[in-house]
């Protein structure tokens, strides 16, 4: 694999340890109930908003009319539907069930991009996405989170509609990126992502005891508006301008394996069978997700 094509792998590498290391370091801010979920999903958005307009002062870009539109679609799939069902969907259902639909991800990306795109759905990228999916599922059963279950179903249905929101917005981000800068699309899609987040989570804002935050607190606050936000987002639009939305979705199932690594480096999980298990399918899901089928020439 040559340097260019191995870049846009290293910046979803680095998504998925951003994401890995976020089940850690802001458990304490998503479970201490010192920010709700409304509130905290508009620090997300302010914050992206703030950083994307400042660093966009160095890309001078203009978006054609035709394009707002999509950008709009992308704001409400990306940032609104996504972060906001997710939250709820988690809060009224279980970990693991949550977790679990979640795998469902990579696979409505191949499909939403055969349909849209008309994207060739390879044997190599099914074979990619199962394998990666098994793994990634062999994971989180061996798990067993905890979880309480206030309404299961409204839950489930959620998460699932979250997978499909993030599926629709990975594939139409893709298409922006044949014409604009990652940089670019992002400021956009985060500034219309927060015209409906504001009223939204406008009382919760003022609810949030900022008082009683302590500097872990605030540690973490601060990576998850950085890192899970601007620096997530950014890296992943920039892999959309040289690899498929399915590539980059399948980097999802790295997520919980880094989780566990993380855990394990704390010294507060084991290594075993299954976990190896696990990693072997995941990296070989990734691996043949993103290898393109030689087709010969005779």
């Amino acid at each position: 694999m040559s340097n260019n094509k191995l870049v846009p792998h290293l910046y979803l590498l680095a998504v998925a340890l951003i994401y890995g290391a976020n089940y850690t370091i802001a458990k304490d801010v998503m479970d201490s109930g010192l920010i709700k979920p409304l509130a905290f999903i508009l620090c997300r958005v302010l914050a992206a908003v703030v950083l994307f307009w400042a660093i966009s002062i160095f890309i001078v870009e203009k978006i054609e009319r035709k394009d707002h539109s999509t950008l709009l679609i992308c704001a409400l799939t990306g940032v609104v539907i996504n972060q906001t069902l997710f939250f709820y969907g988690l809060h009224l259902g279980s970990v693991i069930h949550a977790s679990l639909i979640m795998t469902a991800t990579p696979i409505l990306v191949v499909a939403v991009s055969w349909i849209m795109l008309k994207e060739a759905i390879t044997y190599l990228k099914i074979g990619g996405v199962l394998l990666g999916c098994c793994g990634a599922i062999l994971l989180i059963l061996q798990a067993q989170v905890q979880g309480t279950s206030i309404n299961e179903p409204l839950g489930n249905a959620f998460i699932f509609i979250n997978a499909v929101s993030f599926a629709i917005y990975l594939v139409l981000v893709k298409r922006l990126t044949h014409k604009y800068h990652p940089v670019t699309i992002s400021k956009w899609v985060f500034l219309y992502g927060s015209i409906v987040c504001i009223p939204l989570g406008l009382s919760q804002i003022q609810e949030v005891r900022w008082s009683d935050f302590d500097m872990s607190s605030w540690l973490s606050l601060i990576y998850v508006l950085i890192f899970t936000t601007f620096l997530a987002y950014l890296l992943n639009a920039l892999a959309l301008k040289q690899v498929s939305a399915s590539t980059v979705s399948v980097y999802i199932y790295l997520q919980p394996l880094i989780a566990v690594m993380i855990a394990l480096g704390l010294e507060k999980d084991h290594l075993d069978i299954v976990k190896i298990l696990a990693a072997v399918l995941i990296f070989s899901g990734v691996y043949l997700s993103g290898k393109k089928m030689k087709v010969s020439t005779t």
